[in-house]
């Protein structure tokens, strides 16, 4: 038996050499009197290097005093735990967790018990993790800026609000999310004729807007073809099953061609809600789609795919996408085209000029929350 150690400290020494942590024993003057082989193998030192030490002799002044003053609250409180490193013989520091705990020995003298926990593993991985979420940070910021960049592309491809021959022409498109699916158009073909049309692609987000935007490019090099509307149908249906062809995408489109006087009308819808026609005071008329939804079946669009309507000076005709139909209310009721039908016929009693906030606002009240789906809305007037 070591004459020096207490017979206490003997009988404890065994046990402690079990610990998976590192172990120190310090008296009240802060020397250590044990290390057990955990704590030594942590700081690459013996034992014998370690006992009869001060247990800051091997920090820095800055730690010392940290240590210091955990040693204080430590007395205060009986017991301590904190975050901090043991220095290593080679210069390096091992984080660790340390706890320690006075205890009082049979001779009424006063030790600390103190305890080391490695957590070195624990921190490469808070170190990778970091790297990892400031990585993510850059790529989401990358992302943010491209959406910008997209969102500011596909706003200049919206509909603009026009004067032209004997019509006047506002629109409005919304997209949920950055960039959407849906897409609207009023491009003079010639200066004879004027063509609107508006197009929603099933989805939201990135895809959708792609798809949306390579259709756009199609429908408006199809567009001032002059081809017939039935044919362009066709034509895009037949464009995006052959190069885009997805069971996840399909598309709904409703065109109108007006002649310069803005009396005659050619109406083509392929799985679209209905247009609608108004007269102020009256009840508006639903034009329906005659073909399927496009992008799914090579056969989608109807032979007779188009209607002639006639207008005259008052009428207003209506095109939007499903963001208008398909909203909800707190009892979970759809606004429908029943209840758009009802909307129409009121707000054209209101100044053109006021009807496609009249029905912006009027779908807003009746939708319960933010919207869920892309918008567009493009309304005309014959003068």
């Amino acid at each position: 038996m070591d004459p020096e150690k207490p017979e206490w400290l003997i009988q404890m020494e065994g046990i402690l050499e079990t610990i998976n942590e590192g172990v120190i024993i310090a008296d009240d003057c802060a020397h250590i009197v044990f290390a057990n082989t955990n704590f030594a193998q942590m700081t690459g030192r013996t034992a014998h290097e370690l006992v009869g030490k001060d247990a800051t002799h091997f920090y820095s002044p800055e730690e010392s005093a940290i240590l210091m003053k955990q040693r204080e609250q430590g007395l205060r409180d009986g017991h301590n735990r904190f975050e901090f490193v043991v220095p290593r013989k080679d210069g390096t520091r091992l984080p660790v967790i340390i706890s320690s705990r006075g205890i009082e020995d049979p001779d009424g003298r006063q030790f600390g018990i103190i305890t080391f926990t490695d957590i070195s593993e624990q921190k490469e991985a808070e170190t990778r993790l970091r790297d990892v979420n400031r990585k993510l940070e850059e790529r989401q910021h990358e992302i943010e800026e491209d959406l910008a960049l997209a969102a500011r592309v596909q706003q200049s491809l919206a509909p603009q609000s026009l004067v032209w021959g004997g019509v006047r022409v506002e629109a409005y498109f919304h997209p949920v999310r950055t960039i959407g699916g849906d897409f609207g158009l009023v491009d003079p073909l010639d200066h004879d004729h004027l063509n609107l049309l508006v197009c929603d692609v099933s989805g939201h987000g990135i895809g959708s807007a792609l798809v949306a935007n390579r259709i756009y490019t199609e429908t408006m090099a199809q567009l001032r073809s002059a081809a017939p509307l039935g044919n362009i149908l066709r034509q895009l249906n037949t464009f995006v099953m052959h190069n885009i062809g997805s069971a996840v995408f399909f598309f709904t489109v409703a065109a109108a061609r007006l002649d310069r006087n803005g009396r005659r009308m050619i109406f083509a819808g392929a799985g679209h809600p209905p247009a609608m026609v108004v007269t102020p005071g009256e009840e508006p008329v639903l034009l329906e789609s005659r073909s399927m939804v496009l992008g799914a079946l090579p056969e989608a669009v109807d032979s007779e795919a188009t209607l002639d309507v006639s207008l005259s000076a008052g009428d207003r005709v209506v095109l939007y996408t499903d963001g208008i139909t398909d909203v909800f209310n707190s009892q979970g009721d759809m606004l429908g085209v029943s209840g758009v039908q009802k909307i129409v016929r009121e707000t054209a009693l209101e100044p053109f000029s006021e009807m496609k906030q009249g029905i912006l606002d009027r779908v807003a009240a009746w939708r319960e929350g933010p919207p869920s789906d892309d918008v567009s809305l493009v309304i005309l007037e014959v003068l």
